[in-house]
């Protein structure tokens, strides 16, 4: 490299650059501000709307697609001296549409940073703390105070520098979960008040300070730290400290953080852990879902780091099914055992498992005796997580009601993946980072492959017509094939055409297919009278779709009133959103809507 070339970038903190031995003035407030966010973006181009967007938070002047043209062609000729008038240069590239900085992981912070941090959550999930906290701490070394510092604190404050801040934070969490793990934590204690500084009421990092000073033989400040936040949580927002830093402070009185120097205690010998295996058995001979199970390799990605999995669909799709066959994939990478809870949320019977009972299920499956558990959901929810901490293990947690009953039930552990699946979006768990997955009915292939496993492929190779029309007349559900495979199990000398001509004088009543009917009983059951109402009127529109004014039209009710029982539907995967505007239902949805016997 020209050593009149940069030969080191740093948005870590101040905003820097190195070229060669000198550290070169970098221009007006907004070209620096600029350079700061080609940084934050380094290796992608940055439309030219979001970079006028960044740079005037308010009103942009008329002006300011030339004046980031000037600014770029400054940095260019900052960043490559001697550059001839107009050329390209190999830092900047783009135009009007957009500009891209290009430089190398070893010459930028932030990607040296992120560099470090995967290698430290690969080894975290791997069950190697000491290498994790090793990265952690070297990534971290990187971080010299607020992002972009320099910069008009306008632009600073824009969500493409804070959403890097909140990266720094969340490593420094973790590279205290690490330290805890391996009795270091006097090294993680000045990164977390330093995250702190950047984020003054995240508990999750309060509560990592608070063990974190126990574990180094610091109980008293421990103790002091959360009653500060707890008195500025009172006193700023009204609320009292969440089941993370309550469960913090609890295992600090109970002295159950042991300082890194301390003997064991005699009188609690480590016992040998309990490895639960509660999957339920896989489906023998599983077929199809060739494309879901792709992208759920993709979403947990080569280094295990996705927390949470969020499994999505209506009643009967075979969701528990899919969660179940990957989870016996994956069995082999959780080495520290399954869970499985059942947590009824949309059961015909039962009430939705409280979370408390569910806790108290699980650890009582991790071992933990009956006369240890706590009586608090808030207790109850920290100890599980206390007992997860550097395990790596699989949680399922099958038919879910909403957020708040799956919340306390995830783990804290960067090692354990947790699989949920739902009737419902569960958008709260979506925005605290779990991963969705939609579970449509599969393929007419699929379905077809599916009936072929459970009533013979030479069965329907001697009827192929009526094969499909019973495909069809199941709308593909695998619930719905299930039932119907099983009666023609009963009855092997039953023509597969006496089968389809069952199904189609069923329709309106159900008879043949009273589980499926059943199932989406349930999903109805939850509605508002409203919501479950316009259900009822949907089946007597013709088409397989039709618009939110047409639903309105026969509701006799406004558009932005029918829109959200649309939404209301579409959440329990009731009818789906094709287009934009525009709604489809489940071929079966119309058979139950005017079910004489729900009337």
């Amino acid at each position: 490299m020209d050593r009149a070339e940069p030969t080191g970038f740093e948005v870590l903190g101040p905003l820097r650059v190195q070229l060669g031995p000198a550290e070169p003035e970098l221009g007006f407030p907004q070209q620096r501000a600029l350079l700061a966010l080609l940084l934050v973006r380094v290796g992608r181009a940055v439309p030219a709307d979001e970079i006028v967007d960044v740079l005037w938070p308010g009103r942009p002047p008329a002006s300011a697609l030339n004046v980031v043209r000037r600014y770029a062609g400054s940095l260019r000729r900052l960043l490559e001296p001697g550059l001839p008038p107009r050329a390209a240069g190999r830092r900047i590239a783009g135009g009007a549409d957009g500009y891209l900085l290009a430089a190398d992981e070893d010459e930028v912070d932030l990607l040296r940073f992120r560099g470090l941090a995967r290698r430290a959550k690969r080894a975290a999930a791997t069950g190697r703390p000491e290498v994790a906290l090793r990265h952690f701490l070297r990534a971290l070394g990187e971080w010299r105070g607020p992002v972009a510092a320099g910069i008009p604190p306008a632009v600073r404050e824009h969500a493409v520098f804070t959403e890097v801040e909140r990266e720094l934070v969340r490593t420094a969490v973790m590279a205290a979960d690490a330290a805890l793990l391996c009795g270091r934590t006097r090294e993680v204690l000045p990164h977390l008040r330093r995250a702190l500084g950047l984020d003054p009421l995240n508990e999750s990092v309060h509560a990592r300070l608070v063990l974190s000073l126990a574990a180094a033989g610091r109980q008293a400040e421990a103790l002091a730290a959360h009653e500060s936040v707890r008195q500025t949580l009172s006193r700023e927002l009204g609320v009292a400290p969440g089941a993370e830093l309550s469960a913090a402070h609890t295992r600090v009185l109970r002295q159950d953080v042991r300082p890194a120097d301390a003997a064991p205690r005699p009188e609690k010998p480590p016992g040998p852990r309990v490895r639960p295996a509660q999957l339920p058995h896989d489906i023998e001979r599983f077929t199809g879902r060739y494309v879901e199970l792709r992208c759920l390799r993709t979403l947990l990605g080569t280094d295990g780091g996705t927390a949470a999995v969020l499994l999505t669909g209506t009643a009967g799709v075979g969701k528990t099914a899919l969660a179940v066959h990957w989870g016996h994939e994956l069995a082999e990478r959780y080495p520290d055992g399954q869970l499985h809870v059942d947590l009824r949320g949309f059961d015909p019977v039962a009430e939705p498992l409280h979370p408390a009972e569910a806790l108290r299920g699980m650890l009582g499956a991790l071992g933990v005796p009956e006369r240890r558990l706590p009586s608090g959901p808030d207790a109850l929810t920290g100890l599980f997580r206390s007992t997860l901490s550097g395990r790596r293990m699989l949680v399922l947690l099958d038919d879910a009601f909403d957020t708040e009953q799956v919340r306390p039930l995830l783990p804290a552990s960067p090692g354990c993946l947790t699989l949920v699946t739902s009737r419902r979006g569960l958008s709260g768990l979506v925005t605290a980072g779990a991963r969705p997955l939609r579970v449509d009915p599969p393929s007419a292939a699929d379905a077809r492959d599916l009936l072929a496993e459970r009533v013979g492929r030479d069965r329907l190779a001697a009827e192929p017509a009526a094969a499909d029309e019973i495909v069809g007349l199941c709308g593909r559900l695998p619930l719905a094939l299930a039932a119907v495979a099983a009666r023609a199990a009963d009855r092997p000398d039953l023509p597969l055409a006496t089968l389809a001509a069952e199904l189609r004088l069923a329709r309106g009543t159900f008879d043949a297919l009273a589980g499926v009917r059943t199932a989406f009983a349930t999903s109805r059951r939850h509605l508002s009278a409203d919501a479950a109402r316009l259900l009822r009127l949907l089946a007597r529109h013709p088409g397989p779709e039709l618009t939110a004014e047409a639903a309105g039209e026969l509701a006799g009710l406004p558009v932005r009133r029918t829109r959200l029982l649309l939404d209301e539907l579409a959440d329990v995967h009731l009818v789906s959103e094709t287009a934009p505007g525009r709604f489809a239902r489940h071929p079966l949805l119309r058979t139950v809507a005017i079910d004489p016997a729900e009337a």
